[in-house]
């Protein structure tokens, strides 16, 4: 009796599952990440820089969201300068972009801190990436 080749064998996995991930992301490390974005978004670079700092060698996802947090934080500040320099060249006109910093900071900040904590690693789509 010939057995139909798209059948699976007793010894095989269908097709539709997927193997389990070999490394896990603790609940810790989802927790530093979430603290680096989400406090980034009300401490700027602070919070960011210190886990970096603090937790760099304790595990590669705190490390890489860290620093993406800290990244980020900095383009803000950059962007800030930058509205500043355009506001005093347009005499106040251009102050209208600082609140649309502000938001685009809260709301990056928000879907990268959810994002993080469910293990997925979020990068900022408007970030420079200065510390690598």
């Amino acid at each position: 009796m010939e057995q139909d080749p798209n059948s699976p064998t007793p010894d095989s996995t269908p097709a539709n599952t997927e193997p389990s991930s070999p490394t896990e992301i603790s609940k810790n490390a989802r927790s530093m990440a979430l603290l680096s974005h989400l406090l980034g978004v009300l401490t700027s670079v602070l919070v960011p820089l210190i886990i970096w700092i603090l937790k760099k060698e304790e595990d590669p996802y705190i490390e890489d969201q860290s620093k993406e947090a800290l990244n980020f934080q900095i383009t803000v500040i950059i962007a800030y300068f930058a509205v500043g320099i355009i506001s005093v060249i347009t005499f106040g006109i251009g102050a209208f972009l600082l609140p649309l910093v502000m938001i685009g900071n809260l709301a990056f900040g928000i879907i990268a801190a959810m994002k993080s904590n469910e293990g997925i690693a979020y990068r900022y789509p408007l970030s420079i990436r200065i510390i690598k």
